[in-house]
């Protein structure tokens, strides 16, 4: 490596941006690994072979991989999303979950500190009634 003083600004601007393809080489690397094991319809040994060849020859396998795997790779990519979307939801679901009759004390809370009107409050009262 030359001498701190023999780095020119072109120097720098090259090895920042060879850091740069660097880390966005990483992270297909993580992509594609990811979606070998979230794909579940590939068996594993085959699996495997695509671990190995990615190991031994990467830039040919992942560009090989996400030409044959590409659009299935986003269907799963979406699938998987949708999934933890729906048991997030769900837990804060359960999490939060009041009961009717704790709506009810509420909304009469709200009766008495003059919030809601008598119409507003069986309104209120005919809608919790329904969904519960």
């Amino acid at each position: 490596m030359p001498p701190l003083a023999d780095v020119t600004f072109g120097d720098i601007l090259l090895m920042v941006f060879e850091i740069f393809l660097f880390v966005v080489w990483i992270w297909i690397l993580f992509t594609i690994i990811t979606d070998l094991f979230r794909n579940h319809e590939m068996s594993g040994w085959l699996k495997a072979a695509w671990l190995v060849v990615l190991v031994f020859i990467p830039y040919l396998a992942a560009l090989v991989y996400l030409i044959v795997y590409g659009s299935d790779m986003r269907e799963r990519q979406l699938r998987a999303q949708a999934e933890a979307k729906h048991e997030a939801d769900h837990y804060i679901r359960a999490a939060a979950h009041t009961s009717p009759a704790d709506e009810l004390h509420k909304l009469h809370e709200l009766v008495e500190k003059g919030a809601l009107t008598e119409a507003e409050y069986d309104r209120a009262k005919q809608k919790l009634l329904a969904t519960a």
